[in-house]
This record gives structure tokens, C-alpha cells and sequence, in this order.
């Protein structure tokens, strides 16, 4: 489940920056060579083989010792919206601190760099990271299915809706109907795609899906500054 729509997904950004879609709503207007995207891929395949494969694997068990049930009946609708806006909340919390910590200069240097390594990020570059990191963050996304012990139809909805709310952060599109400008606090792809084009000692926006973390602990100011003069730039023009 989780490699389908990772991949699927991820694909169509690369396809509109080749076919030249959508070019007014991109982000940055610098395209990626198709030898970064595919040097991407690449060691995606790796990573995935490697690290997410076993890892995946390793952690049925513990689901399964957490409650983890796969059998009929279905959940109700309110246990399953209750437990997905847990998760959400609570990979926010955990994501925010996790990724701030990895701005430190030791941690960045050595592991989060790697994600970095694209300024201008495209689907696929959203899990395009080094192994450490993989183990690191992804813990935010199963820590609460794995508290839980969900139903296997809840596991696989929020597989689904946290890869694509990653790979649409990282897509480099902004769309007139893109959740962020429907959805309330909720990031999307224009307030990532600044963390990555800015220094990472004064990128802030370190959040995962819910912006509230940044904007309770003032990550996100240099954000808010260049939103607000592009506003009055806007007004004046």
C-alpha cells in the first residue's frame, strides 16, 4: 500500500516538469535534470529494499501484539475518523520536534543534509533521505497506530492520507485547490517548499502536515514576513 501510492503519486510531479504542465503554479520556476530525478529514484529503490522493506516487516508483530485486527466487522466511522485525527496530531507533535532537532548543526550535517541535497523538491524527494532519518521520522507516522492497535482498513487509510500529504508538500506546485488554501493550518507544499530553498539555520516551518507547532514556537515568522510582503507587493502592482 504504502509503496503504491508513494510512487504513483510521486511520478506526477516529475511528469508535469518534463511535459511543462502547470507551469504558472510552480513554486520555484528552476526544473529539476532528469539525472537528479532519476539519481532520486535510484537510491529511493534502495532505501525502500533496504531499510522501509525490513523495517515494515519487523514491525507487523508489535502491531499485531498492540491489537492490531484485520478481520470483520469493519470499524465504525467515528472510531476511525477519532483514531486518524489522533495520529495526525500526534505525528505533528513528534515530527516537529524530531526535524527540528535534525536542523542542529551536527545532525544536519551528517544525516539531514541528504534530504536537502534538492532545493527544489519534487514528490518523490519526500521520503529521498538518509537511512537514519528514515528510522527517525518514521517513527512519528507509526507511534500511534502502534499505541492503538488499529483496524487493518484504518492502517491503510492513514498510510495513505500521510504519503500523500507528504508527497503533495514536496510536489512544488501550488494549485488553486490545494488543501492548504481549504484546509485550515494545514501546510502543503508552498510552506515546505520554503524550508527547503532557505538556510537551514533560518528555514523554521519544520512541520509535518498541521502547521499550529511553528506557529506556537515562532518557527515560522521568516515565512510569515515573506508572505506578508509578497501581499503588499501584490496590492501596490
Amino acid at each position: 500500500m504504502h509503496e503504491s501510492v508513494f510512487f504513483l503519486s510521486g511520478l506526477v510531479s516529475i511528469f508535469f516538469e518534463r511535459a511543462g504542465l502547470f507551469s504558472k503554479y510552480k513554486i520555484q520556476k528552476k526544473l529539476n535534470t532528469p539525472e537528479a530525478e532519476g539519481r532520486c529514484i535510484l537510491h529511493l529503490i534502495l532505501y525502500h529494499v533496504g531499510v522501509n522493506f525490513p523495517v515494515i516487516m519487523f514491525s507487523y508483530p508489535a502491531f499485531k501484539y498492540m491489537g492490531l485486527k484485520s478481520s470483520l466487522p469493519l470499524p465504525p466511522w467515528t472510531a476511525v475518523v477519532s483514531q486518524i485525527i489522533f495520529y495526525f496530531i500526534l505525528e505533528d507533535f513528534v515530527f516537529y520536534w524530531g526535524h527540528r532537532l535534525l536542523h542542529t548543526k551536527w545532525l544536519y550535517k551528517h544525516i539531514h543534509s541528504v534530504h536537502h541535497e534538492y532545493a527544489t523538491p519534487f514528490g518523490l524527494t519526500s521520503e529521498y533521505a538518509h537511512p537514519a532519518e528514515i528510522l527517525f521520522l518514521g517513527f512519528a507516522t507509526i507511534i500511534g497506530p502502534a499505541l492503538t492497535g488499529p483496524h487493518l482498513s484504518t492502517l491503510w487509510l492513514w498510510v495513505i492520507l500521510r504519503v500523500l500529504e507528504t508527497v503533495e508538500a514536496h510536489c512544488g506546485y501550488h494549485f488553486p485547490w490545494s488543501p492548504s488554501n481549504f484546509v485550515p493550518l494545514y501546510g502543503g507544499a508552498d510552506f515546505h517548499d520554503y524550508h527547503h530553498r532557505v538556510l537551514y539555520t533560518k528555514s523554521g516551518n519544520y512541520s509535518s502536515t498541521f502547521i499550529y507547532m511553528d506557529w506556537l514556537f515562532g518557527t515560522d515568522k521568516g515565512y510569515r514576513r515573506l508572505k506578508a510582503l509578497e501581499e503588499q507587493e501584490g496590492k501596490q502592482s
